[in-house]
C-alpha cells in the first residue's frame, strides 16, 4: 500500500486522512507488458504536478545534447517543426528555441506549462491522445520530430496515446522517445521506479509490438545511462518502409530474449530481489542510527517515496530531507511525513549520512552538496544495493 508519490502534504494536512492504493505490478502472459493497476485518473495526478525537469541540472545538459543531435543527425533545422510530449516546464524545447527552430509543448501540468511558457517555449496544456492530436495537428500542423521522454510510463490509456502519435507526426517525420529499461530495472533492483504515477513499464520486445499495432515501426534504438538505465526509441510511419532494423535495435531483441524477458518466471524472481534490498537498507540505518548517527535524506522525488513507504522510513530515520524545487519546500513526504527542507538545512546539520533518493543523480548531488559537509560525512545509495559513498 502506498500514497500517490507527488502528493507532498501540507503541515495543515498531517492530521488528515491520507489515500494509500495498493501498488503491485502485473504482467501480461502475451506479450510481456508488465502494468500497474489505474486506481486514480490522470487528471488527478497531472493537472497540477510537483516534478520540474530543469531542477536537475544533469538532465538540463542531457536535453540540450539531445537538441545538438537533432541539429546534426535527424535533419532538424529552422524549417523544421519540433513537437514534445509531456514537455514538462521547457527544459528540452527551450535548446531548439535557442536555434530558432518552431516548436511547440504539450504539457498537462497547467501550473507547469506556464512555466515553460514563460521562459518562451509555446505550450498547450492538454492531455494527449487520438483526440487531442487530431486538434493539434489541425491548429499547429504536424511535427516532423516528435518527442516524448518519460511519458510512455505515464499513460494508462496506451492504445490511445500511441493511436495519436501515428496521427500528429508528419509523413516521412521521425518519432524518438525515452523511458527506463524494464531490462535495467529487474537486473538491479530499481523497484523504486514503480509508483502510480507510471502505469507501464517497458522492454523493447513489448514496445515494439505496440507501436507496430499502431502503424509505426521502431527502426533503432539507444541505451542510456539516465534514470538508471533508459532506452531511446526511434520511430516513423510502417508504411514508409525506408528504414531497416539496426543492428543495435537486433541486438537488443536478442539480449532480451537471453535474458529471459519472455519467460515468467523471470518476472516472479524479481520480487524476492526486492524483499532483500529492503532488509538490507533497513540493516544498515538501524546500525547508523543505534551507533548514534544523525541521517538525512537528498531529495523528494517519486522514486524516493516507493523507497521510503516500502521500506517504513519515516523520522524515526531520516530527520527531514531536502530539495531544490521551491515547489516541495515547507511540505511532507506522502505517506512517511518527513520535512522537505530547503538543501541549505544540510550545511547546518551537518549530518553523519545523507541518503540520496533521487540515486540516478548521485555523482552531480554528491559534487554538489559534499564540500558543504563535515570530511567525515558519508552518502548512502539504496539501489541497486547499499553503498556508502565519501564526499
Amino acid at each position: 500500500m502506498s500514497p500517490l508519490c507527488q502528493t507532498h502534504i501540507t503541515a495543515a494536512q498531517l492530521n488528515q486522512m491520507e489515500p494509500f492504493y495498493p501498488l503491485h505490478a502485473y504482467v501480461c502472459e502475451h506479450c510481456f507488458l508488465v502494468q500497474l493497476a489505474q486506481f486514480v485518473a490522470p487528471q488527478e495526478i497531472f493537472s497540477e504536478y510537483a516534478y520540474f525537469s530543469s531542477f536537475a541540472d544533469s538532465w538540463v545538459e542531457h536535453a540540450r545534447h539531445y537538441c545538438e543531435l537533432a541539429s546534426t543527425s535527424l535533419g532538424i533545422t529552422r524549417s523544421s517543426l519540433v513537437m514534445e510530449i509531456a514537455s514538462n516546464d521547457g527544459y528540452l524545447l527551450q535548446h531548439f528555441v535557442a536555434r530558432g527552430i518552431p516548436v511547440l509543448g504539450i504539457e498537462p501540468a497547467a501550473n507547469v506549462a506556464a512555466a515553460a511558457s514563460a521562459k518562451g517555449v509555446p505550450t498547450v496544456s492538454r492531455f494527449f491522445g487520438a483526440g487531442v492530436a487530431r486538434e493539434v495537428a489541425a491548429e499547429f500542423g504536424q511535427p516532423d520530430l516528435l518527442i516524448g521522454n518519460n511519458v510512455l510510463a505515464h499513460v494508462p490509456e496506451l492504445n490511445d496515446f500511441v493511436a495519436g502519435l501515428k496521427l500528429l507526426l508528419r509523413a516521412g517525420g521521425l518519432i524518438t522517445m525515452e523511458f527506463p529499461h524494464l531490462l535495467e530495472l529487474m537486473q538491479h533492483n530499481q523497484f523504486d521506479t514503480i509508483y502510480h504515477e507510471h502505469f507501464s513499464y517497458f522492454s523493447f520486445l513489448t514496445v515494439s509490438a505496440v507501436f507496430e499495432r499502431h502503424g509505426l515501426t521502431l527502426f533503432d534504438v539507444e541505451r542510456l545511462p539516465t534514470h538508471g538505465g533508459s532506452l531511446r526509441i526511434y520511430a516513423c510511419h510502417s508504411e514508409e518502409r525506408t528504414r531497416p532494423l539496426s543492428e543495435r535495435a537486433r541486438a537488443l531483441l536478442e539480449l532480451e530474449k537471453h535474458a529471459g524477458l519472455r519467460d515468467i518466471a523471470t518476472y516472479a524472481r524479481f520480487g524476492e530481489q526486492v524483499r532483500e534490498t529492503k532488509r538490507a537498507l533497513l540493516e544498515f540505518l538501524i546500525e547508523a542510527k543505534r551507533a548514534g548517527n544523525r541521517i538525512v535524506g537528498y531529495g523528494a522525488p517519486g522514486k524516493g517515496n516507493t523507497l521510503l513507504n516500502y521500506c517504513g522510513i519515516g523520522t524515526d530515520f531520516l530527520d527531514f530531507t531536502v530539495d531544490r524545487n521551491p515547489y516541495k519546500q515547507g511540505k511532507y513526504t506522502p505517506g512517511m511525513h518527513i520535512p522537505i527542507l530547503h538543501p541549505d538545512h544540510l550545511a547546518a546539520a551537518q549530518p553523519d549520512y545523507v541518503l540520496i533518493l533521487p540515486w540516478n543523480l548521485k555523482e552531480e548531488i554528491v559534487a554538489s552538496i559534499g564540500k558543504h559537509l563535515k570530511p567525515t560525512a558519508r552518502f548512502v545509495v539504496p539501489i541497486p544495493k547499499v553503498q556508502v559513498l565519501s564526499s
